[in-house]
């Protein structure tokens, strides 16, 4: 046996023992992170071979299929999907069920994607679940198995191992090729539609909806968030050929909202949202702004849906449930004295909503904004809605690979808007001339991309885990 035969033996049997090396937390996020990651990639092409359900698939059957042992609920869109799927998971669990939460991407901590009542998988359970999914990759040959399909797998293997009854996941990329597309639902939730992802899901609100929309299943019932009527004819024509009812929460259902002040509350919103089957009246949006008030009458929707899917809800609990939400990155107020807002709003449309929140929840004299995106993002969109609120704009990188240049955007912002900006290289550089400017009735508003807002939490809150993925 020649040299070269017996080097490249012992390298495959190196290969094909690598999960056994996956044995601590590190040593797990260390294996993801060698995976292709479309996450931190500027413009991944968009196919069936780059994306799809074929590996997830295959990965899946491997583990004996966990997804099919615990009922599901799938959340599309583009903005608002963690934050409905996050009230609806807390609403069911308060009424007495199990209920897992797949989300992405994460602020802080790897482990905020996978969540069983509220709480986040274990380190320990963590390693195990993908030392267990790296394993089946190797022994079912699958080719070249991404970040996000290995975190999907691992996911629904903890939720099924764990006893879960009921999972609430988020789409990761568009919906029609993503890797959590492999379930059958009880429920299937689309929320606001609006451009991002250009690159890989179209530049139209239409051919975005499109992609979106390739989540429903034959007779699965939709609730949407209100859209645009472009967008609302896409969605209706798919439904249609799905054979699925579908319904839209400003139309079809009964719903409205106020804003309100209370001395325990502060300013905050209630929504009323009425079906056949359920009455939610002056119920409180756990988190602030219209944007939140909308994903909250889809997640009352989506509630209603699994009412008359045989899960029993307790209107009180889940009430209790909802009361108990919040997520880092969202609308987070970090600091009081001085007060500074982290935000993770990441395309043109969040900006707004953000722009919106800030000027309906928070007193000020005036809003200096630290911003920074990634450069395949809709820069343009973003730059015309931040000069709409902000008095002082300081654009600094987004602290990740694919950070749109500083000077870039500020000229940009020049040119839009007519007034000055300010550079900083780095957040730490930006919060000081942030903080040289402003005075006690003023506000700092950290925004335009989640790496962003999780540097900021980090600055303020100490060190954090040792994980930070892209939006």
């Amino acid at each position: 046996m020649s040299r070269t035969v017996t080097r490249q033996r012992r390298a495959f049997k190196k290969t094909t023992s690598a999960p056994k090396q996956i044995r601590t937390f590190r040593s797990a996020v260390k294996f993801l992170n060698s995976l292709t990651n479309f996450e931190r990639v500027i413009g991944p092409q968009y196919t069936s071979g780059k994306f799809g359900i074929s590996r997830i698939t295959r990965i899946l059957s491997a583990l004996d299929n966990p997804h099919r042992d615990f009922k599901t609920v799938h959340i599309a869109g583009t903005k608002g999907k963690g934050s409905t799927t996050a009230m609806l998971a807390a609403m069911v669990h308060a009424s007495g069920h199990k209920v897992g939460m797949y989300t992405s991407p994460h602020v802080l901590d790897i482990r905020e994607r996978i969540q069983i009542d509220g709480e986040m998988i274990s380190e320990l359970e963590f390693a195990r679940a993908i030392a267990a999914v790296s394993a089946v990759t190797t022994k079912a040959k699958v080719p070249d198995p991404t970040y996000f399909e290995v975190l999907t797998a691992a996911a629904f293997k903890f939720f099924r191992d764990q006893g879960v009854e009921l999972a609430v996941i988020e789409t990761g990329l568009g919906g029609r090729l993503d890797a959590t597309n492999v379930i059958t639902p009880e429920a299937i939730g689309i929320t606001s539609i609006s451009i991002d992802h250009i690159h890989q899901l179209g530049s139209s609100l239409e051919e975005i909806a499109a992609e979106k929309a390739g989540v429903m299943k034959k007779g699965i019932p939709v609730i949407c968030a209100p859209q645009r009527d472009g967008v609302k004819k896409v969605l209706r024509d798919a439904a249609a050929e799905n054979e699925s009812t579908m319904r839209f929460c400003n139309e079809d259902v009964d719903f409205s909202y106020r804003f309100e002040f209370s001395r325990a509350s502060g300013k905050h919103a209630r929504i009323c949202l009425t079906t056949g089957t359920s009455k939610f009246e002056h119920v409180q949006v756990p988190m602030m702004g219209e944007h939140q008030a909308v994903n909250c009458s889809l997640a009352l929707g989506l509630l209603d849906v699994l009412r008359t899917r045989g899960i029993e809800v307790d209107d009180q609990l889940a009430m209790t449930g909802l009361s108990t939400v919040e997520l880092p990155g969202r609308m987070q107020m970090i600091s009081e004295d001085p007060r500074i807002l982290v935000d993770g709003a990441h395309n043109a449309a969040s900006i707004d909503a953000l722009m919106r929140a800030v000027g309906q929840n928070i007193t000020y004299d005036s809003m200096v904004v630290i911003f920074g995106c990634q450069k395949d993002k809709d820069i343009d969109g973003m730059i015309r809605r931040i000069q709409v609120g902000a008095d002082k704009v300081i654009f600094t990188t987004s602290g990740s690979p694919r950070s749109a240049e500083p000077a870039e955007l500020a000229a940009l912002y020049v040119e839009h808007s007519g007034k000055m900006a300010q550079v900083a290289s780095t957040l730490d550089d930006a919060m000081q001339i942030a903080l040289g400017a402003i005075s006690r009735e003023d506000v700092i508003c950290v925004t335009g991309s989640f790496y962003l807002a999780a540097e900021a939490i980090r600055q303020h809150s100490g060190p954090a885990p040792i994980n930070i993925e892209a939006d």
